[in-house]
């Protein structure tokens, strides 16, 4: 049995959020390193099943190509506050009518669609050693050396667009992966994190090379509220490309293995990808704070072995997922359907 080989950089736990608004509440940040760090110490009591890596540190060319150059910009101009100083953006929804200046942090609601993703002095590192795992993860499946792989990216990625951050996502990472992967590969995305992958869609909206499914709660009533719905499918080159998938809350096992086998594998078989990237949210888990599924931790395994029977090269891309206590578990039962 071949281990999955699994990234992950220390550096990615020096960015330590405190709080954000939610709704109008302050309330403790979900996105903590605790969540890194149970899914660290379960894959490494685990040295049958994971192997563990550091990344290689990736060239900014690698990113510019998913986000602009303003967006990059705004997170340098972070790194420069001071170690006690965190700035939250006051978000400006009214881009149309307004210019913005990267350099300025009092701008950084321009780019910020929402009041919960913090910039400090370690936001950039951590978001750039984040894009590395991804990255690292999808050359070892090129390369041929593993069939699978996963990139424990904290933070996640799949609420970035291409300029534009929030949902606790700075760079995206899953589609870094993607843009590379396309240039020479039809590359189908299929995320499972309980939110909609908005800045996946929004990157990738007007592409045909780029088949993007996503699996969630309903945007009416859970984050990001504006993006998600069935009617968004696509644009231009890119019609019928782009795939959402709503699932009522509460839902259990065998409803969501019958929406994967009866409508995401049909057409993940008929777009006939030479890649399938998973951006892997667990926040789907029961006991989740910010999700509304009833999944349990065995179902995971069960989850994975069904992908893993479509027999495509799979890079697994970490995102969601704030029940820490059990989040190292779970990580660890869905990477392990790979390997049975």
């Amino acid at each position: 049995m071949k281990k999955i080989p699994a990234f992950f950089h220390s550096s990615q736990l020096a960015f330590k959020p405190k709080y954000e608004w939610a709704l109008g509440h302050r309330i403790k940040h979900p996105e903590t390193t605790r969540r890194a760090e149970s899914i660290f110490q379960a894959l490494k009591k685990d040295e049958q099943c994971f192997e563990l890596h550091e990344p290689q540190k990736i060239p900014l060319k690698e990113i510019r190509e998913s986000h602009s150059y303003e967006l990059m910009t705004l997170y340098q101009t972070a790194a420069s506050l001071p170690d006690d100083e965190t700035f939250y953006p006051s978000v400006f929804p009214q881009r149309l009518k307004a210019q913005a200046n990267p350099s300025n942090l009092s701008h950084a609601g321009f780019y910020c669609f929402d009041s919960g993703t913090p910039l400090n002095n370690k936001t950039w590192e951590a978001a750039c050693w984040s894009a590395a795992c991804a990255i690292d993860a999808m050359k070892v499946v090129v390369k041929g050396k593993y069939p699978y792989s996963y990139a424990l990216s904290r933070p996640p990625g799949h609420h970035a667009s291409y300029d534009s951050y929030g949902g606790y996502c700075y760079f995206n990472n899953i589609a870094l992966v993607a843009r590379e992967l396309k240039k020479k590969n039809r590359v189908a995305i299929l995320d499972i994190d309980f939110h909609h992958g908005n800045g996946t869609q929004d990157i990738f909206y007007e592409d045909s090379d780029v088949l993007t499914i996503s699996i969630h709660g309903d945007p009416r009533s859970y984050f990001p509220y504006f993006r998600g719905f069935p009617s968004e499918a696509g644009s231009g080159a890119g019609a019928g490309y782009n795939h959402n998938i709503i699932l009522p809350k509460g839902t259990r096992y065998p409803e969501y293995k019958k929406t994967l086998n009866d409508i995401v594998f049909p057409m993940i078989r008929y777009f006939e990808p030479d890649y399938l990237l998973i951006a892997a949210g667990f926040d789907t888990y029961k006991l989740d704070p910010i999700g509304h599924f009833d999944l349990e931790t065995p179902d995971y395994q069960k989850m994975g072995k069904q992908i893993k029977d479509l027999n495509l090269p799979t890079i697994i891309v970490q995102e969601g997922g704030y029940y820490t206590k059990d989040l190292g578990a779970n990580v660890s039962s869905f990477l392990k359907g790979f390997l049975s």
